[in-house]
């Protein structure tokens, strides 16, 4: 079995116990956070590219680690996001992390946010390295260590 192979099922399996966890953080600020780290991945370069909105935007709508939540709701709030970042990116910047921070206080959310983070940074099959440093950013204001997240 080759390498993408290995790590398709690999995020299978992350992506079936992350579902688990993440119908125990039904609430807004989860949602909240987890649509900030979205907004931010897919914007990981400084540009609010319309391909990888449209993407990530998909991803949002059909995966079913977020089926708990309101998916129009989340479009809406993922959209949002996106259009700060389009405005301004690094004050949008600052506003997306201190919406995720707010799961500091529990750090098993916080490890769920950075998961989808991960998830959505893989979803185009490259996790690049402006990917991986925005994801980098979002463990440090949520002081969890990047390296549970090979990053």
């Amino acid at each position: 079995m080759g390498f993408l192979n290995n790590l398709k099922n690999s995020l299978i399996a992350i992506q079936k116990d992350l579902t688990k966890q993440v119908k125990q953080y039904k609430n807004k600020n989860f949602a909240d956070a987890t649509m900030a780290a979205c907004a931010l991945v897919a914007a990981a370069d400084g540009n609010v590219d319309a391909n990888e909105r449209r993407k990530v935007a998909g991803f949002i709508s059909s995966n079913d680690t977020l089926a708990v939540f309101d998916i129009n709701e989340l479009q809406k709030t993922f959209n949002t996001y996106c259009d700060k970042l389009s405005t301004d990116f690094d004050f949008g910047k600052i506003d997306l992390l201190q919406v995720i921070s707010k799961l500091k206080k529990d750090p098993a959310q916080a490890r769920a946010a950075i998961q989808i983070a991960v998830i959505i940074g893989y979803a185009d099959g490259n996790f690049d390295d402006d990917e991986k440093e925005i994801v980098r950013k979002i463990c440090r204001s949520l002081e969890i260590n990047q390296a549970e997240f090979d990053l």
